[in-house]
């Protein structure tokens, strides 16, 4: 037998089947940064319509996590999806530098500010530390494969930056949404420092319990408001019910029995019933009276155990309202006071009111004119003043407040509780309200709020439900705290009299000259000036404000800071923010109350949001449960592209569960989109566009089909990538390769393109479809698995024009598919993408046949056999015209083509096997003739002697009709086989 292997078009190609992601990517790396490639893309860009993504500042400290790497990807595929769509797409990363953990991380190093060392040396020192962690997680962010101005990034701690968020305050004070106020805000006493909303985050925590007893102090004013409510009932109320000697008392409930000694209040709801209980408690000698709302007696029996409880009298809030109890521990009047705030959800339908340390009691306080105590001072410490817990921390009062209850005889009942309790997002330590002077800007002052709300209305939202998230917090948005009591941050460049604390009238002026200040010397130059340098002769009027911003406000007025400051990048708003679902309450709330109170209008067009790393079975990722997955353990084993591929076929508007095995399981649909393109760059092997490339309408059927499904299938996944639907355009693309390719047209393709003669039409039909397949996947997978297609894009065969483009990025999406649609040539059924349809679910059902008998042993592969295919008539008229080459098709020796009809019920029961296709049954038997030693095929001539001579080939016999006549094109006797349809 002759070796025919030298006669074959043997795929062959350098691009390895291994990927090596982790040895392989930074080599593409080095690549990229040696053309510069990113400057190139933006020269090329020049003149073409802007995309803007805006990116949200990660907080220069630590090294990324997988939620950062998600953040990054998913922006660096829109960025990149919209290159290809024709868009100049540039991409600024930031960072927030200033802040309270730079802040604790220096103090750990070289000690508090004022104490170990002077202010300026620390802010220098936490400079350099943000400086470092910038240049760590920034080769991380690289190493991830993401394009951007790496070497002109924005960071809130530049002196340019800085000036420019001074001046957006500046702005904003002059609109009117600014003002200095008195009122609860969270405080973090850990860091001493007030906290915004956006920083805070909730985690489960337990808290004491108290049931508390408010003693009345006119007992009969008590008495008499139930004797005359409208609700009484005088025989319950008479003399001989009601022991007037009898203390009544109020019942209050709390989760924090810290806040009694600053209590200078109890509120009551004026609408809610409440009751006069007579009880006696455990271990008690006599009875005594308790009020509290009545639709709550069953859990407060339950909490407190009574012995037993008889409503003696029932009466309305107002009805109470204005009489006078006593403080449990104090001697100290504590009026009722009528507020909205008050409910029937826990508790007891009274509220303990501590203006110091909470909004809704500071509100309720403050209209009836009672001022705050501030007992409490910046690290949570009582003060001197406070009786019995002066000196003690609010972390550990709780046992002492409650023994002192005790004490007095007005502790009902103590237990524990876990509920959601607010945190600092940083120290992730217990927050309180405390009662503070701070900066303001408030949401109703100059009509804030509804400004924002209109605004949010012209923003589209993605997923959709982003927009009622933003809009309820909006709705329920206190003013925002923008001060802070910090050493390393922005400060609050304002002047304010020292008498009425009002602003420099000046302000707007001063805010600038203050502002050119600091693009020259940094922040340090507020710390050092001298009022009369800008103020002259009113400096013994005003002082300097020591206050610095929160770092939200930082982050949130980059919109001006910095996209209106690079004038290059064409001003606001920007085309998207995109960052995790938490930014409703922080970035993208920040970012537009800043705009709105400067500009009147949203800094974004579009809002898109992503869920969170959980594991596989849904648990957030903790070192504590050793889940966690780090993106820096994925680059280094599988590749940044195994994680940028995971990260596109995951559905990032809800929870995103990672794992080793989700991981693994995203490995293997990796490998078949590579492998898929390592076929068609295999088969590509000779083939010269310029020279070889045949039009549409000249390409074989099945050619021109596989041509017209990419086009199809480019336009859902372009569409797609518009809608930001990554995981459509991951399924697209691996059922393409998988289905369209892998299952059906690779397999049939393959005979063609190895036997035929290496430059007949049928072959180089075959390498103009994968010509132009491979053109179309490298594009689709470029901003998705950027290292891979790059890769690829060096081994494609490229015209003149393409091979000086040194990488894909520099490319648009490719333009040379067509329909099937515009089809110029062939217009037989044979030639339709419903025909083709058809025959590859026709084909799947024959495979899956073949497949049953092979496990059975009655055939070994299947081009061992010969099949007999009995078909509705439908089917049959559709397969006729192809039946020359079904066996191609169906990858067999030889097809028979009947019609149902042609046996009986029985026969066709006897003699052939259903399959999964409607009115499709095959019958299988091995074939009874030998093989072609070149394309394995059984067929009737090979082995028969006389055959037709063959160039270099001293005996024929062994080879089929077909292939002599190949090999004698090759040899430049004969043109080689033309096959119609596949």
């Amino acid at each position: 037998m002759s070796d025919y292997k030298h006669t074959l078009n043997l795929p062959d190609t350098e691009f390895p089947m291994r990927g090596n992601l982790p040895q392989r990517e930074p080599e593409r790396l080095a690549e990229w940064a040696r053309i510069g490639l990113y400057q190139a893309m933006r020269d090329r860009g020049q003149g073409r319509p802007r995309f803007l993504l805006h990116d949200g500042p990660p907080y220069a400290n630590g090294s990324i996590h997988l939620g950062h790497a998600v953040n990054k990807i998913l922006k660096d595929i829109i960025v990149k999806s919209k290159g290809f769509a024709g868009f100049e797409s540039p991409y600024i990363p930031g960072w927030d530098c200033h802040g309270l953990p730079i802040e604790h991380k220096v103090e750990t190093m070289i000690g508090k500010a004022g104490d170990k060392v002077d202010h300026a040396s620390f802010r220098q020192h936490c400079r350099e530390y943000a400086s470092k962690q910038i240049e760590g997680q920034k080769k991380d962010f690289i190493r991830l494969g993401i394009f951007g101005e790496w070497d002109n990034p924005y960071l809130t701690m530049d002196f340019g930056t800085e000036a420019n968020i001074i001046r957006a305050l500046g702005r904003i004070a002059v609109s009117g949404h600014l003002q200095k106020g008195f009122k609860p805000v969270y405080w973090s006493v850990v860091g001493g420092s007030a906290l915004a909303e956006a920083e805070v985050e909730y985690q489960d925590k337990t808290s004491n319990t108290i049931d508390v007893a408010y003693p009345a102090r006119v007992s009969s004013s008590v008495f008499e408001a139930f004797a005359k409510s409208s609700l009484a009932e005088p025989d319950r109320l008479g003399p001989e019910n009601i022991d007037a000697e009898k203390t009544p008392a109020v019942v209050i409930w709390t989760t924090t029995p810290w806040t009694i000694p600053a209590s200078l209040a109890v509120s009551i709801h004026a609408d809610i019933e409440y009751g006069l209980y007579e009880v006696l408690e455990k271990d008690a000698d006599k009875s005594r009276y308790l009020i509290f709302a009545t639709g709550l007696e069953a859990a407060v029996n339950a909490r407190c155990g009574f012995v037993s409880m008889t409503l003696k009298g029932r009466c309305l809030g107002a009805d109470l309202a204005g009489l006078i109890f006593s403080h449990p521990l104090y001697d100290r009047d504590i009026p009722v006071l009528l507020g909205d705030h008050v409910t029937l959800e826990a508790g007891t339908g009274i509220v303990h009111t501590a203006p110091d340390h909470g909004v809704d009691d500071f509100n309720v306080c403050r209209a009836y004119g009672i001022e705050t105590i501030n007992p409490i001072d910046d690290k949570g410490y009582y003060r001197d003043s406070v009786e019995r817990f002066a000196g003690m921390h609010v972390y550990k009062v709780d046992d002492a407040v409650i023994g002192a209850l005790r004490e007095e005889g007005n502790l009902l009942h103590n237990g524990k509780v876990t509920h959601s309790y607010a945190h600092c997002w940083r120290t992730k330590t217990p927050l309180i309200y405390r009662a503070t002077p701070q900066w303001f800007i408030s949401m109703d002052k100059a009509g804030l709020r509804a400004a924002a709300l209109e605004e949010i209305k012209h923003v589209k939202w993605v997923p959709g439900w982003g927009r009622n998230r933003i809009e309820g917090m909006f709705e329920q948005s206190p003013d925002w705290c923008i001060s802070r009591q910090r050493t390393w941050g922005t400060p609050i460049t304002f002047f304010v009299h020292k008498e009425t604390q009002e602003l420099h009238p000046d302000t707007e002026a001063l805010t600038e000259a203050v502002a050119k200040l600091v693009e020259e010397g940094g922040i340090d130059i507020w710390w050092k000036l001298d009022p009369a340098t800008l103020l002259g002769d009113d400096a013994g009027d005003y002082e300097k404000v020591t206050d610095t911003l929160d770092v939200w406000f930082d982050s949130g007025v980059t919109h001006t800071a910095v996209i209106e400051a690079r004038k290059e990048l064409g001003g606001l708003p920007v085309d998207m923010y995109l960052e995790g679902s938490d930014q409703h309450r922080g970035w993208f709330q920040s970012s537009l109350k800043t705009s709105v109170a400067m500009r009147g209008s949203a800094p974004y067009k579009q809002v898109l949001t992503h869920g969170f790393t959980v594991d596989e079975q849904g648990r957030k990722m903790s070192k504590s449960l050793g889940n966690g997955i780090e993106p820096q353990e994925v680059y280094g084993t599988l590749g940044a592209d195994i994680l940028r591929l995971w990260v596109a076929a995951t559905d990032y508007s809800a929870e995103m569960a990672v794992s080793k095995n989700i991981l693994n399981r995203t490995t293997d649909a990796y490998r078949r989109i590579r492998n898929t393109a390592r076929f068609l760059l295999a088969n590509l092997n000779g083939f010269e566009p310029e020279q070889h490339l045949l039009p549409l309408d000249e390409l074989v059927a099945l050619d021109r089909w596989i041509v017209g499904e990419a086009h199809r299938v480019q336009t859902e996944i372009l569409e797609s990538y518009a809608q930001y639907n990554f995981v459509q355009v991951y399924q697209k693309m691996h059922n393409f390769c998988a289905i369209e390719l892998g299952s059906f047209y690779l397999d049939v393709v393959k005979d063609r393109q190895y036997t035929t003669a290496s430059n007949s039409q049928a072959r180089r039909s075959a390498q103009t479809a994968l010509y132009h397949l491979a053109q179309a996947l490298v594009r689709w997978m470029a901003p998705i698995l950027s290292f891979t297609a790059d890769e690829l894009w060096a081994f494609l065969p490229k015209t003149a024009e393409d091979s000086s483009v040194a990488s894909v990025f520099l490319t648009d999406y490719y333009t040379g598919l067509s329909s099937l649609e515009d089809a110029t040539g062939e217009s037989s059924e044979a030639a339709s993408a419903d025909f083709w349809q058809r025959v590859l679910q026709i084909k799947s059902a024959v495979n899956k046949a073949l497949e049953d008998s092979r496990k059975q042993g009655l055939i070994k592969g299947s081009l061992t056999t010969e099949i007999d295919l009995y078909c509705a008539s439908s089917e049959f008229a559709l397969l006729e015209p192809i039946l020359s080459e079904l066996r191609f098709v169906l990858l067999t020796s030889e097809v028979r083509l009947h019609t149902i009809e042609s046996l009986s019920s029985s026969e066709l029961e006897a003699q052939t096997m259903a399959t999964d296709y409607a009115g499709l049954r095959v019958a299988i038997r091995p074939s009874e003739y030998e093989k072609c030693a070149r394309c394995w095929h059984h067929r009737p001539e090979v082995g028969s002697k006389g055959r037709s001579e063959v160039p270099g080939i001293e005996d024929a016999s062994d080879l089929c009709n077909r292939c002599i006549e190949n090999v004698k094109a090759d040899a430049g006797d004969g043109s080689g086989e033309h096959r119609h349809y596949a």
